[in-house]
């Protein structure tokens, strides 16, 4: 009997002013379990990047996708969702050397696919799969971020991870924006066209 192969998938990193939308996909091995699968949200910096560990190493496939700050501020953050989630998906057939014979969704909608897709509102809570995506997601972005404040230290990234806090804004507004930044987002293009006037 073939083995149905379900992979689960999630992004990171759809509200931040800044890099990219990072998207993770996961089929889990069930002769190989990984224990306390939730919500990357719900985990601290310490556990995500164990159980991230753990995923990579025990997972029957895995893979990441994104979409760049152009692509989001060209097709808008939505469509860029669903594109690095094809990506993810993409990529992770190449480890599993086949597609995947169903893939479950966080959110309410999923990107074009050539497999049957099912959206789950919080599936990330609900789904071992898809947690698992989340965590594969949450970690990639995090480091993405850790890697952009080095680069540019000023805007605090390492701190809000790129989300629009009061620091991130008033580093906007004293820095103007870095070349990471999404310039279709409302915060960005105020401060853009504050400065530019």
């Amino acid at each position: 009997m073939n083995m149905i192969w379900v992979c689960g998938v999630d992004e990171a990193g759809r509200g931040p002013l800044v890099g990219a939308v990072v998207a993770g996909a996961v089929v889990l091995d069930p002769n190989n379990p990984i224990e306390g699968l939730k919500d990357s949200k719900k985990l601290s910096a310490a556990r995500r990047e164990f159980l991230y560990k753990q995923i990579l190493e025990k997972a029957k496939a895995w893979g990441v996708g994104e979409a760049s700050p152009a692509e989001i501020d060209e097709i808008n953050i939505l469509q860029a969702t669903m594109l690095a989630m094809r990506r993810a998906i993409e990529d992770m057939t190449i480890r599993l050397g086949a597609w995947p014979d169903k893939a479950l969704i966080d959110g309410n909608r999923c990107p074009e696919l050539p497999i049957a897709a099912e959206a789950i509102v919080k599936g990330d809570a609900k789904e071992p799969a898809i947690s698992a995506a989340s965590i594969i997601a949450k970690v990639t972005r995090d480091r993405q971020m850790m890697s952009l404040h080095e680069k540019y230290p000023e805007y605090g990234f390492a701190q809000h991870m790129g989300y629009p806090t009061e620091a991130h804004f008033a580093a906007l507004e004293q820095y103007g924006a870095c070349e990471q930044h999404r310039r279709s987002f409302s915060p960005v293009r105020k401060v853009l066209e504050f400065r530019a006037s």
